[in-house]
């Protein structure tokens, strides 16, 4: 429940994405990150014009996922039932791709425009040569609604996400763009590993290992 500006966490419900909410998930993801410096550097200074070409991307995006991806994705719901903040995670081996998917991206992308269009395949390119090796789980996109966000829903999400990893004994990765996010995800056991300079903007690689549980111990 909101009341005056703040939210009831109490209130709040983390469950999984459910079939054909994609489109409502894809809406948060829109709001709550195209402010992003990576945004802003690739789809210019705008607000609005940001906001359709993210739409129009993170759209195609999750149309070129296979089925069962909405599994895959973590939600925070008010008590209504509505979408607060969303938490993505890619399975081991799906960080990637492959050429199905890239061809199913591409009107979307070519949608973007010329300049845009080369910006997002640079950025996204820098952050691919990054991607670890070794079987990782991939954190991302983690957004929470514009209006909403510094109320505690992202760490909410972080919680049950690493939850979840340590339970299965998996380890995870995240990219991020943001000084604040870098502390943030150090909060849940995550480290930089790596660090460059994409679209002019300073960008961070962060890898997080499964926590044992001690529980084992006693």
């Amino acid at each position: 429940m909101i009341r005056d500006g703040a939210i009831n966490l109490e209130g709040l419900e983390i469950g999984t994405l459910g079939a054909g909410e994609m489109q409502e998930a894809v809406g948060v993801m829109v709001r709550g990150m195209r402010d992003n410096p990576n945004i802003v550097a690739a789809f210019g200074q705008d607000p609005e014009t940001r906001h359709g070409r993210l739409l129009r991307l993170f759209g195609a995006m999750a149309a070129a996922e296979v089925p069962g991806r909405d599994r895959d994705m973590l939600t925070a719901r008010g008590p209504d039932g509505s979408i607060l903040g969303v938490c993505g995670m890619m399975p081991p081996g799906r960080c990637q791709p492959g050429l199905g998917r890239q061809l199913r991206l591409l009107p979307a992308l070519l949608s973007l425009g010329p300049r845009s269009a080369g910006r997002t395949t640079s950025w996204l390119g820098a952050w691919s040569k990054h991607d670890p090796d070794e079987r990782h789980w991939h954190l991302g996109p983690v957004a929470v609604d514009t209006h909403l966000q510094g109320m505690g829903i992202g760490s909410m999400l972080m919680r049950v996400f690493c939850e979840r990893m340590d339970e299965a004994g998996e380890d995870a990765y995240l990219e991020t763009d943001k000084p604040i996010n870098v502390r943030f995800y150090e909060r849940f056991g995550f480290e930089v590993t790596g660090e460059d300079e994409v679209l002019g903007v300073r960008n961070w690689y962060m890898f997080r290992r499964a926590q044992k549980s001690d529980q084992g111990s006693r």
